[in-house]
């Protein structure tokens, strides 16, 4: 027999109430979980992978940071000599609450100097050391740094070293890009690796402002 109106109102009532009761269970023990969470620390944050979205997840924080009038600072390791997006928002609207250092020259294979790459791989390192280190200054984005790290342009135990000991308590340090050496990826805090499903280059589509930079 067709169902009535009358019982299908029931049915969806009985549906309802089965979904709030699952609910105040979830909400009761997603409470309970929070309730012990009420400690603050600096985070060391990895962003790896082959797939897009390192460096934007990155400026998506430093976003964040400047909605909430946090002082900050971007460090470019390769993507120095590029007019993206993000580098013209920030550097004019922004520059009171995040600096914007451009160190990079771009990938190794333009520039084809490596005693050259690694010079300037150094002078980032070295801005980005007097960044940290500043307490005023909470969030630090490091973009592409794993590039630098993984040619061996700078010391790993070096940055580890300095992050470990020199890195102020409350100071966010978010380092980008591909093949994070592991020895990074056991120290920090918090690892994203961004895995490639597709992507648009591989059908002959070059990068595009508002996309890829």
């Amino acid at each position: 027999m067709p169902e009535t109106d009358e019982s299908a109102a029931v049915d969806q009532g009985e549906d309802l109430a089965r979904h709030a009761t699952k609910m105040a269970k979830k909400k009761a023990a997603r409470d309970k979980i929070m309730a012990g969470k009420s400690g603050e620390k600096g985070l060391v944050i990895v962003h790896t992978g082959a797939g897009k979205g390192k460096s934007s997840s990155g400026f998506g924080m430093i976003l964040r940071c400047i909605a909430h009038d946090m002082p900050c600072a971007v460090v470019q390791f390769i993507k120095g000599a590029w007019d993206t997006g993000e580098r013209r928002l920030i550097e004019g609207n922004f520059a009171n609450l995040c600096q914007f250092h451009a160190m990079g020259e771009g990938f190794t294979w333009e520039t084809q100097d490596k005693a050259r790459d690694i010079a300037a791989a150094r002078k980032g390192w070295e801005r980005a050391k007097e960044l940290i280190r500043n307490p005023e200054i909470r969030f630090v984005l490091l973009d592409e740094i794993n590039i630098a790290l993984r040619y061996d342009y700078l010391d790993l135990d070096e940055v580890l070293t300095f992050l470990r000991d020199e890195k102020p308590l409350l100071t966010h340090v978010c380092l980008t890009g591909r093949n994070a050496k592991e020895a990074l990826i056991e120290a920090a805090d918090l690892v994203t690796e961004m895995a490639l499903i597709k992507h648009p280059f591989r059908a002959g589509i070059k990068g595009q402002p508002g996309v890829e930079f």
